[in-house]
């Protein structure tokens, strides 16, 4: 179990494999947990538009492309590091 520690799930709009969608509404319903510990999960109860990160104590973003680490992908995932690992 990840609750409360902080969650990021990044996913790309060309990544059928990994299931975009799917990837969203994990985090999406994984929020109702956060909640217990007066947490904010991903915050927003649709996928977000493309390169438009969300979060709050779970953090998601869907980019544009394939399967893949991108430099967007990075600075995410330390934007969101910065937030809450200091």
């Amino acid at each position: 179990m990840a609750a409360p520690r902080p969650v990021y799930i990044g996913s790309a709009e060309k990544d059928d494999h990994a299931d975009p969608k799917g990837e969203f509404l994990s985090g999406y319903h994984a929020g109702a947990v956060y909640e217990l510990f007066g947490l904010k999960g991903v915050g927003v109860a649709k996928q977000p538009k493309i390169d438009q990160p969300v979060g709050h104590r779970i953090g998601y973003h869907i980019r544009t492309g394939k399967h893949d680490v991108t430099d967007f992908d990075w600075e995410q995932y330390l934007n969101f590091a910065d937030r809450h690992l200091k």
